[in-house]
């Protein structure tokens, strides 16, 4: 048994009691794990290019995947490299530094006890899919989103793509993606979608025609289709935003796989990062 931070024997109880607002602050919501470090890279990158100090950042630990906190080398490196401010484990997830009994409850700490610029919703380590359109454990994805809007934050949307998975499922923005943003998702969200500059485009598993797929499917999700419910928001990739992906101290791996072996899976992650950013800096009027 773990101390909820909601819980009524808490210190923070009374504050969370009637919290129900996230008060615009920014939620990224990603499917793999390994999105994390990327993620903040790409918050890391739009903050010196505002030549501002980096933001304060919660990672929300989903119990998705494998449930204890202290399984992820992730977090223990961002945190060790202060990359990373605050770990809240939701759900049956445990081990951060406050728990949660929900995701909304673990969102509400992190903007008012940890007072976080912007909050990063992603399972722990261990993702687990079937093959099937509704048997993975990323749907939760799509869930984590209605859960931002309903408490007043605002949801940014971190496709999973790849230029180098075999499946071709998982080729472009992945179906679990397109799955949980698509059909589970029933708020809107902004979804970042990298613009490669030609160094990336020239990388190894990128290309043009990668850049044209990822395009395409990211319009099912966007204004082109007349279900969608999502603003896609075009951003920048380029050698600069490569470099501070090299800087990460966790280092780098999605599905075995570095980054110069699929690039497309974290450059996309980290635009993600890198709007979420730009919501801080420039907040709606």
């Amino acid at each position: 048994m773990v101390l909820g931070v909601d819980e009524q024997e808490s210190p923070h109880h009374d504050l969370l009691r009637e919290a129900d607002t996230l008060d615009h602050m920014p939620v990224v919501v990603a499917d793999l794990h390994s999105a994390l470090p990327a993620i903040i890279a790409g918050t890391r990158h739009a903050a010196a290019l505002a030549d501002q100090p980096p933001p304060r950042i919660a990672y929300v630990m989903t119990d998705g995947g494998a449930l204890p906190a202290a399984f992820s080398r992730t977090v223990a490196a961002l945190r060790g490299a202060q990359w990373l401010d605050t770990c809240i484990t939701a759900g049956q997830a445990y081990g951060g530094d406050l728990e949660s009994v929900t995701i909304h409850t673990g969102l509400l700490a992190a903007h008012h006890i940890t007072h976080a610029d912007i909050a990063v919703v992603v399972q722990g380590p261990g993702n687990l899919g079937t093959g099937t359109r509704w048997g993975f454990s990323g749907v939760a994805a799509g869930e984590a989103v209605n859960a931002t809007a309903t408490l007043g934050g605002h949801p940014v949307a971190s496709l999973r793509a790849s230029g180098a998975d075999p499946r071709d499922r998982h080729r472009g923005i992945s179906h679990h993606s397109l799955t949980a943003y698509g059909r589970v998702a029933l708020a809107a969200a902004d979804i970042p979608v990298p613009v490669p500059s030609p160094q990336v485009e020239a990388l190894a598993g990128w290309g043009a025609d990668l850049t044209g797929r990822i395009r395409a499917q990211a319009a099912l999700l966007g204004g082109q289709e007349a279900a969608a419910r999502h603003r896609l928001v075009d951003v920048g990739a380029d050698a600069a935003l490569l470099a501070e992906l090299r800087t990460s101290p966790a280092g780098l791996r999605t599905m075995g796989r570095g980054l110069e072996e699929d690039p497309a899976a974290f450059v996309t992650a980290a635009v993600a990062g890198v709007h979420a950013y730009r919501l801080i800096a420039t907040p709606a009027a």
